[in-house]
């Protein structure tokens, strides 16, 4: 397995997705959230992460699927987003398992172009792959945290 087809599957409901494992930092299991002031629903505060303040978004909100209760397979994806102009950012992704670290069968994903689906989440996703005879979203790091929302992390945490 090389690092660049490796990626870390994880699920959300009944969905499987998965991202490149290359800005994944850490898997965390759930812990308490220090909620943020005003901040937008997908925002859900901060952890410490080993002293520094982490922010933390929940996927489910930010791909529009309902609320669900934190479960002992609820986990928190630390990621190593590079900045515009400050540097490197830390945000946690909260999902709702993670799978494993594999690669996606058949030599990765489909771009979403060619897969004509979920149109409505394009900027986020970067294309459909299977494992293990099931689809898996590969979502695209910087298209979930770009714009407003990479602004909102960057004001939420300190590296």
């Amino acid at each position: 397995m090389t690092s660049a087809d490796t990626v870390v599957t994880f699920g959300i409901g009944k969905a499987d997705f998965a991202l490149p494992v290359a800005p994944v930092v850490e898997i965390l299991d759930a812990r308490d959230i220090s909620p943020l002031p005003r901040a937008p629903a997908h925002l859900l505060g901060l952890i410490d992460r080993r002293g520094a303040s982490v922010p933390v978004v929940d996927l489910r909100r930010l791909l529009g699927q309902p609320d669900a209760d934190d479960t002992d397979r609820t986990r928190i994806i630390v990621l190593r987003l590079v900045g515009r102009g400050a540097g490197a950012q830390h945000v946690g992704l909260r999902v709702d398992q993670v799978t494993e670290v594999t690669q996606l069968d058949d030599a990765g994903s489909e771009p979403l172009a060619e897969a004509e689906l979920l149109r409505w989440h394009e900027r986020m996703v970067a294309g459909i792959g299977r494992r293990e005879e099931r689809f898996v979203t590969m979502l695209d790091v910087d298209g979930l945290f770009d714009g407003d929302l990479r602004d909102l992390v960057n004001e939420g945490g300190v590296q």
